[in-house]
């Protein structure tokens, strides 16, 4: 059996922005002169493997005039300008320094001026100076300190179109001048005050809000804790009910050719039909937890029209991306959970590393959910190890206790409050790969697993049988025992894993031969049948309109057309398989992955109508 998933469609971008947390206030004034501060910040603006493109950014967030600047940084042994442009740029041993020309020396309040240059190595600036004082954090007035956080929001006289937000005042050792407003992630107005009516919104919407507070040398504090609000009216779905999981897969590089994007799950309708969503896929490299592709991750632009917020991306904020937008995803919709899945059929040979030292592993990982920049992304992690003591793209030898092992680490170090979960094998049969790992030790450290019952069977095996991919019970003339839904799930329990661990797999797409001249099952074939990406693949938003279902087996559809033998779920299908998972106890059900579905997202309102 195999795990779907795809060699990435994707033309790998080039840009990548690094934004460097250079931007505190800096005094460049006694206490008896007038507030006078800027702040620098810096952007890799390009990146090509062997070198850059770095641009600084200076601001006078003052109330004067500056008439000159001098920025100094150091950049690690091996990284050094080799051009620059719009600043006298010198060194001195691993000390950068950079000096305003002539023309571009002064700074009226509130003005802005940027300078480039070309890097080589892979070094980042660190201990940045910006006249003579500190980059970040350093005080306007010394013994300066940054406000507190405000008292979170109270959310009342909600209509259609408004709300009135209130919250208790921040401390500041030099005075309160203001505060920011924050609604989905984006400021949407300043005020002196301690409340705001915010106007203009949407009928029936989710919006999220946070405050932060400027003291009087504009230093932002921390954000206040959120809160929810929907506005009254509106025809939006409401959130799911039950406590039946609803899990959908979101491929990173499906912003590419399948320019399938995070507002998708808006505009199909899904986003209201799920609770949680696996974001696919980090890496696993020399035993750690590695983001994979950091452009689509966390630095691609989105325009208004493209962002589920409305809002678009700018150049200078500290997070875009698919982080971002599932950032905006989570605050019109709060009920959702969202966890960071690593490993996968391509990334999965890393974890025989992992296990060898499971604590460094689990650490890597949590320091990379944590990361500040997107912690409150994440509620969780999942793993999807291709197989543990088994064979998948790669094969491992850790032993049977490796994987409970792994679970257990990831559990002490991520405690509670965080959800841990696990993808896993469906192979039923005997002495297969469920048999290869501790499954039903793992259990107790896990919230579930995501058992992924499908990949049965396919052109993998280009001469066929004809079979479908995702059986949910055996049949008569079925190619291998054991690999069916109902056998994985028993098999399962029987190791002690509880129902309600356990999560119904569910294939958004299709596997098929070609050459096939039987309509019905067992079929022989030449090869794979042509897909979109891929041959033998396709999603089912085609295949229901180019090759429509013929019969169904086992619980799941088959089509025969021309000489082509197509098997995935449809709607009716996945009603069947929801009822039975609802009769086995199940917790839940799960899919590969969002981009398969229809425009109106027919398979995900499947799901959410079969378990109620």
């Amino acid at each position: 059996m195999r795990f779907r998933h795809r060699a990435r469609q994707r033309a790998v971008a080039g840009l990548t922005t690094l934004l460097l947390p250079f931007a505190a206030m800096v005094g460049l004034a006694s206490p008896a002169q007038a507030a006078t501060s800027a702040t620098a910040t810096f952007a890799k603006t390009q990146d090509w493997g062997t070198g850059f493109e770095g641009k600084w950014t200076v601001k006078n967030t003052g109330t004067t005039s500056i008439s000159s600047w001098t920025i100094g940084w150091d950049f690690p042994s091996g990284t050094s300008v080799s051009s620059a442009w719009d600043a006298d740029v010198t060194s001195s041993g691993t000390r950068w320094t950079a000096k305003n020309k002539s023309w571009n020396g002064t700074l009226a309040a509130g003005a802005s001026v940027s300078f480039g240059f070309n890097g080589t190595g892979p070094g980042a600036p660190s201990n940045c100076s910006l006249n003579g004082g500190s980059c970040d954090g350093g005080p306007t007035v010394p013994g300066d300190t940054v406000p507190t956080a405000p008292g979170t929001p109270s959310a009342s006289a909600i209509t259609n179109t408004s709300v009135n937000l209130s919250w208790s005042a921040a401390t500041d050792d030099k005075g309160i001048k203001n505060y920011d407003v924050i609604r989905d992630g984006a400021t949407v107005a300043t005020v002196t005050g301690t409340s705001y009516t915010n106007t203009g919104l949407t009928a029936g919407t989710d919006y999220s809000y946070t405050v932060k507070a400027r003291d009087t040398a504009d230093q932002t504090g921390p954000a206040s804790g959120s809160v929810a609000v929907r506005t009254t009216g509106g025809t939006t779905d409401p959130p799911p009910t039950g406590n039946a999981v609803k899990l959908g897969y979101f491929t990173e590089w499906g912003v590419y050719g399948r320019n399938y994007h995070v507002k998708n799950l808006v505009t199909s309708g899904s986003a209201s039909k799920i609770t949680h969503i696996n974001y696919s896929f980090g890496n696993v490299k020399n035993g750690q937890c590695v983001m994979d592709d950091s452009y689509a991750a966390i630095d691609k632009a989105y325009t208004a029209d493209q962002s589920v917020s409305g809002a678009a991306d700018t150049w200078d904020q500290p997070l875009r991306g698919n982080f971002n937008q599932l950032r905006q995803l989570k605050a019109k919709y709060p009920n959702i959970k969202v966890l960071w899945s690593f490993g996968g059929w391509t990334y999965s040979g890393g974890f025989t590393q992992a296990a060898a030292n499971p604590t460094a592993f689990a650490q890597s990982c949590k320091a990379l959910v944590e990361d500040p920049r997107w912690a409150d992304v994440f509620d969780g992690i999942d793993i999807d190890w291709e197989y543990p003591n088994a064979c998948g793209l790669s094969c491992d030898a850790s032993g049977f206790s490796a994987f409970k092992t792994l679970s257990s680490a990831l559990r002490t170090e991520f405690g509670s409050n965080y959800l841990v979960t696990a993808a896993i094998t469906a192979d039923g049969s005997s002495g297969g790969k469920i048999d290869a790992a501790d499954y039903g030790g793992a259990a107790q450290y896990l919230n579930w697993y995501n058992v992924m019952t499908y990949d049965y069977f396919g052109a993998f095996a280009p001469t066929g049988p004809t079979a479908p991919h995702s059986p949910l019970t055996s049949y008569n003339g079925i190619p291998a025992a054991g690999f069916n839904s109902a056998d994985a799930i028993a098999k399962l329990k029987s190791k002690g894993v509880p129902a309600n661990k356990l999560l119904l797999g569910i294939g958004f797409y299709g596997r098929g031969w070609t050459g096939v001249t039987q309509a019905a099952p067992g079929g022989t074939a030449t090869g794979a049948a042509p897909g979109t990406y891929e041959p033998g693949i396709e999603d089912y938003k085609v295949l229901k309109n180019t090759c429509p279902a013929t019969g169904t087996i086992a619980g799941t559809a088959y089509a025969y057309c021309g000489n082509n033998w197509w098997s995935y779920d449809t709607p009716a299908t996945i009603g069947t398989k929801m009822a039975w998972a609802k009769s086995q106890g199940l917790g839940g059900a799960f899919f590969w992955e969002f981009s398969g579905d229809t425009t109106n997202g027919e398979l995900v309102s499947a799901i959410n109508s079969g378990l109620g």
